[in-house]
């Protein structure tokens, strides 16, 4: 027997939302009351997809009607639940072409003087170039580009409150060192440096670029893969010194970027502080930290040795003085990282010509 519409909404009148605390009849949440061959159906219209208490307010609508009208006065499964849909997401870093993320297996190997020169010498190519500083516990990119200091300002467009990169020598800037003051220790656990790390690649105002590189904190952990996650990586640039101890570390860091959970490329490896030359005898070369451990490891790993950078008193003058060598190509130490920019630029083309475009790694736990 059909029960009138009118008793099925006097019944329902008593469910509320449990957010609102209003009546999900008076709500206009119950919607299409009717019967098909003989069965009760109706839906309920609910305002967002995630809507918490989905499950708890169809249990209790199925409830009330069998308990009014009898046990078999609505069947489950005859509650139709509407939503709208979910609203896409907009996708991140649009306007930038190459992602590329430099790390290394420990810390103390010259990384992120290895990220400001090249970040610099791509820019004085004509790239439109752009850096983010991710190593959240010691930024030092600040101070590199010689804007301690300075303060990245925002603006506010259609709801959405954009961080305004800083911008040096034809790079623009972003790192966690601009919120905090240089002689605070920033102590943070997993999740607030992700957290940092998400702001400063989807908050940031970009625009388009060539290539956005990103510096990780040294080793492999939560930061690491947070990027993987965020955005499509072009590919890996893993800086390692020729010494034993930090080569260890590095087929680790090529391990996880190279796994099959992550799986991102690895564009090559660079490596630093090759070996010792005093700028007054620019032919002599000391092989301080052992001599061609990172081409020994390239070759066996089959992956490209991008550059051998020198340990030169120039280039740790010029990263403490806030003026990268990189600015000077006419200097011996200046012209490595013009090669070195060089050699990054062709790996990046060759995997964009040989690879599929890469897509964000989705990480599943079992």
């Amino acid at each position: 027997m059909e029960i009138q519409k009118e008793k099925i909404l006097e019944v329902l009148e008593g469910i509320r939302h449990p957010e609102t605390k209003k009546s999900i009849v008076s709500m206009g949440m119950v919607r299409d009351i009717q019967y098909r061959e003989g069965d009760l159906w109706f839906g309920l219209q609910f305002t967002r997809p995630n809507d918490s208490f989905i499950q708890s307010i169809k249990k209790a609508c199925f409830r009330a009607i069998n308990h009014a009208f009898g046990d078999q006065a609505l069947k489950e499964g005859h509650i139709q639940v509407q939503v709208p849909d979910m609203p896409s997401k907009p996708e991140v870093l649009p306007g930038v072409k190459n992602i590329v993320a430099i790390a290394s297996g420990k810390g103390g190997v010259g990384k992120s003087t290895i990220a400001v020169n090249l970040a610099v010498a791509l820019a004085q190519t004509g790239s439109s170039v752009g850096l983010i500083d991710a190593d959240v516990y010691g930024p030092s990119i600040p101070k590199m580009f010689k804007v301690e200091g300075e303060r990245p300002s925002a603006r506010t467009e259609d709801g959405t409150e954009w961080i305004i990169p800083i911008e040096k020598y034809g790079v623009k800037l972003l790192s966690i060192g601009f919120f905090v003051r240089p002689e605070d220790a920033v102590v943070w656990r997993g999740p607030m440096a992700t957290s940092a790390l998400k702001q400063l690649i989807t908050q940031g105002k970009w625009g388009s670029l060539d290539y956005l590189l990103i510096d990780l904190p040294p080793g492999t952990g939560d930061v690491h893969l947070t990027m993987v996650q965020e955005v499509p990586v072009t590919g890996i640039v893993i800086v390692s010194t020729p010494q034993e101890v930090a080569l260890a570390d590095v087929v680790k860091g090529i391990h996880m970027f190279t796994g099959e959970k992550i799986n991102v490329p690895v564009l090559g490896i660079i490596e630093n502080m090759s070996w010792f030359t005093p700028e007054e005898l620019p032919e002599n070369k000391y092989y301080i930290f052992g001599k061609e451990g990172c081409k020994k490891l390239a070759e066996k790993k089959g992956i490209p040795l991008l550059g051998q950078i020198p340990l030169i008193q120039g280039i740790r003058e010029s990263g403490d003085a806030g003026e990268p060598v990189a600015l000077f190509p006419n200097k011996p130490s200046g012209e490595a990282f013009h090669n070195l920019a060089q050699m990054v630029r062709k790996a990046i083309e060759t995997r964009n010509i040989e690879m599929e475009p890469t897509r964000k790694v989705e990480i599943t736990t079992k």
